[in-house]
Formats: C-alpha cells, sequence, structure tokens
C-alpha cells in the first residue's frame, strides 16, 4: 500500500501588527501599524554617541546628554546604505529589543516594513534579509524602496488640488515625482502605479551632511575652530540657513566691499546677516539665532566685561551653503543641482510622462526644511521645462516622516500581503528568492 502523502505545511496567519521602520542615515522613524490602528512615529537618532567623559549613548539616549561639545557619533549607515549591522543591530535592540525598550517588539509576531535607498548592491540586501530572519526573528518582512511608499499618500491633498468634498484617494497613486533630500544624498525617483521608474532615477551626493561640513568649513577660516562641534554646528545650519530667491542680489549685499572698504549694507547687515549665540552648555544647552547687532561682538565690549556669550555673525554663509543643493560645482563636486537633475530623469522617459511627473512634484527629507526651498526648486524647474508643461512643486506638513506614513498606510493597504515574504518561505526558498520577490513587486 502507498504511503499517505504529506499534506502541504500550513501557512501561518499574517502577523497582528507591522513595525513601519524608515531607517535613515540621520534618524530612524519607527512606529506600529494594527489594523486600521497607526501609532504616531518616533523618531530616533541613528547612532551611537560618545561624549567628552567617554560616555556612551545609543540611539534614543542622546536627549539625555547635556554637553554636545566635542561628541563624536559613530553611525550605521554611510551614503544611504547601511554597512555597519553591528552598530546597526546594537542600536535596534536598544529601540525594541530590550527590556527597557521605549518601543517593545516580539519579532516572531510582527512583520517588518523596512525602507532601503534606490539600487541598493544585492550583497546589502541579502546581509539585511539574513538579519531580518535569522538574527531578528521577523515573522514577515517586506522591504521597500523608501522614496515608493511615498505613493501611498494622498498626493493631491499635499498638493492642494480642488477636488469634489468626500472624494477618497486611490492608493497608491498613478504618477508622482519624488525628491527625497536627506542626511546623505539627495534622490530624484519617478513613481509609476507605486513603483519606481529605476532607470530614470538620478542622485545627487549633496544632503545634510555635506551641507553641515562645508559650513564647519567656512566657520573654522573665519571665526572659530568648530571641527570638533558638528552637533552645534548642525543645529546652527538648521537655525539659521536659509535658501536663497536672489542669490547674485544677495550675494552683493552681503559683500564687505574692497580692501579697506566697509560698505554701508555690510556695516548694517543688510537684512542678511544673524548673531548666533552659542550654547555654553552651562545656562543655555542650544544656540539661539538673533537679529544682527553690529556692536554686540565689539572688542570695546568684551574688553569691558559687558559681554559673555560667544556669538558668531553669520552673512553669506546663510545662503552659500543651502546654495550647493542646487550648484554642487561651487565646490568641486562634478555633478548637476537638483533641477538640472530632473530634466536629466525625464530625458530618459517618454516625453508623454512629462506633463504628469512636472505636476506632481514631491519633496521630502530633512534638507527641504530651509525656509525657500520649494520655491527656488519650482522657479529653478520652470526655468528649465517646457513652456506647455505646468510645475507644482509641494512639502508635505512633515518632510521627514512622510516616507514612514506613507509605508504605515501601505501596511494597512490590502497591497502588502502580495508584497510581503515570510520567515517560512525564507527558509524554504533562500535569499536569492526573496530578492527576486522584492524586485518583482506586485507583478511576483
Amino acid at each position: 500500500m502507498a504511503p499517505a502523502r504529506k499534506s502541504k505545511a500550513h501557512q501561518p496567519s499574517p502577523p497582528s501588527r507591522t513595525l513601519v521602520l524608515d531607517n535613515g542615515a540621520y534618524t530612524i522613524k519607527a512606529g506600529y501599524v494594527a489594523g486600521d490602528v497607526v501609532d504616531e512615529p518616533r523618531v530616533i537618532p541613528n547612532c551611537i554617541a560618545r561624549d567628552r567623559n567617554k560616555k556612551v549613548y545609543i540611539a534614543s539616549d542622546l536627549e539625555k546628554c547635556t554637553d554636545f561639545s566635542e561628541v563624536t557619533f559613530r553611525r550605521p549607515v554611510e551614503k544611504g546604505f547601511t554597512v555597519n549591522w553591528e552598530a546597526e543591530k546594537e542600536i535596534w535592540e536598544h529601540e525594541f529589543f530590550d527590556d527597557k525598550a521605549p518601543q517593545p517588539c516580539d519579532p516572531s509576531e510582527t512583520r517588518l516594513l523596512l525602507t532601503e535607498p534606490s539600487n541598493s548592491l544585492p550583497v546589502l540586501q541579502i546581509n539585511c534579509d539574513q538579519m531580518v530572519f535569522e538574527e531578528f526573528g521577523f515573522a514577515s518582512y517586506y522591504r521597500a524602496i523608501g522614496p515608493s511608499l511615498n505613493s501611498y499618500h494622498d498626493v493631491q491633498g499635499i498638493l492642494r488640488t480642488p477636488r469634489e468634498p468626500g472624494t477618497v484617494a486611490q492608493l497608491p497613486v498613478e504618477i508622482l515625482l519624488l525628491i527625497d533630500t536627506g542626511y546623505s544624498h539627495t534622490t530624484i525617483t519617478p513613481i509609476l502605479q507605486g513603483r519606481p521608474i529605476h532607470p530614470a532615477i538620478r542622485r545627487l551626493d549633496v544632503g545634510g551632511k555635506l551641507l553641515t561640513n562645508y559650513l564647519t568649513r567656512l566657520l573654522s577660516l573665519r571665526h572659530y575652530d568648530m571641527r570638533n562641534e558638528i552637533y552645534i554646528v548642525n543645529e546652527m545650519k538648521e537655525a539659521a540657513c536659509y535658501m536663497s530667491l536672489d542669490f547674485k542680489g544677495d550675494l552683493e549685499r552681503a559683500w564687505k566691499g574692497t580692501r579697506g572698504e566697509r560698505r554701508e549694507t555690510y556695516l548694517n547687515g543688510g537684512g542678511i546677516a544673524k548673531d548666533y549665540v552659542l550654547p555654553d552648555f552651562h545656562t543655555r544647552t542650544k544656540g539661539i539665532v538673533q537679529e544682527f547687532d553690529p556692536q554686540r561682538t565689539s572688542k570695546a565690549r568684551k574688553l569691558a566685561g559687558e559681554s559673555s556669550e560667544d556669538v558668531l555673525t553669520l552673512r553669506n554663509e546663510r545662503f552659500t551653503v543651502p546654495e550647493l543643493l542646487f550648484h554642487p560645482s561651487d565646490i568641486g563636486i562634478r555633478q548637476p543641482g537638483i533641477a538640472d537633475l530632473v530634466m536629466q530623469s525625464l530625458r530618459v522617459l517618454p516625453i508623454g510622462l512629462w506633463p504628469a511627473l512636472l505636476s506632481n512634484i514631491i519633496v521630502v527629507g530633512g534638507s527641504s526644511l530651509f525656509d525657500g526651498f520649494v520655491e527656488r526648486l519650482q522657479k529653478e524647474i520652470v526655468r528649465l521645462a517646457p513652456d506647455e508643461c505646468f510645475v507644482r512643486v509641494a512639502r508635505p506638513e512633515n518632510p521627514i516622516t512622510s516616507t514612514w506614513l506613507g509605508g504605515a498606510n501601505l501596511a494597512k493597504h490590502e497591497h502588502i500581503e502580495k508584497l510581503s515574504v515570510t520567515k517560512q518561505e525564507y527558509e524554504e526558498f533562500g535569499a536569492a528568492w526573496v530578492a527576486r520577490k522584492f524586485s518583482a513587486g506586485l507583478e511576483s
């Protein structure tokens, strides 16, 4: 008698909740989605820091640090890619798996939705998949290209398109041009039906990190040596820098003049100069931007003991640093700026897609928060785009958590069941099959 055929392995029921992780180079955005209940995302520093007293702070512990002078950082993400899983594992365990974790997680009952950058190397993807299933043991997992998650937003709501009351947005949106300008780099990603068009993706190696380093260099040449004060300089950049809408005009107003000359606009600040009061970490833990006062830093006041504050006067640094996003060649980077890269990306695509992409441009990422960034980007693209194309550029209310919120919407969407891979499937079919399934997307 023939032996009874073994029944097909029982498929486990899908996990009851999803941990959505936007694993950025500067911060991790993390939160849970259970059914239709979406947690408020936590923004966690993606780093291990050590202060001058050799005390170590892991991720969210950084908020306990009271003196950021000479703090050094170890970051697991370099140039947008997770290259140090030893450090990343320590951060994840501290935030999600330790006994006192702020967001406790049982991976055996949780699906993980994790972001990755465009055009990641296969060896890095396989390494990531192994960590998720073999090291942490998540029940189910989907590795998504970060920019594409923004297609699960109500994009027309962000662009403030007039609509009939009660209109429900169809997700994912049909077409979108996503510009993500973050800590490591800036990417331009055309998205069609929720999927990135890979041949048209363009990358600019200018992000928040490079801008901070450039500002550090300028301040060290003109004022104090700030090379060991990267954290303070980064705060200064976020508080005081802006994107100029008239670069030549602002440069003229900030110009001192020829040797021996002191132009009127230079002496009174020309509406550009600002004073930045540095933190002393005793009475102030954060710097303060104040209106320019020519008398504040005068030698007479300091000699009289009237001024004990360390003040930096910021002039053209305020707008020449963010300008690198549009003209990286200013410091010798042989790459086009954001607006030129947008046009490069479009030239790869059929011209019939141009009007829809140019009228649906969304910018996300921390570097998009500079005052005037959206207006300047729209102005530059209008100058380069065909006259018959209508250009619309918008930024979500919170561009830092925008990708995470798109991921949360995907976690509630029916697509997540088709896209994700279970631990059982990983063990049965292997890493190569998982990579093919993720690259195929909904077509698999």
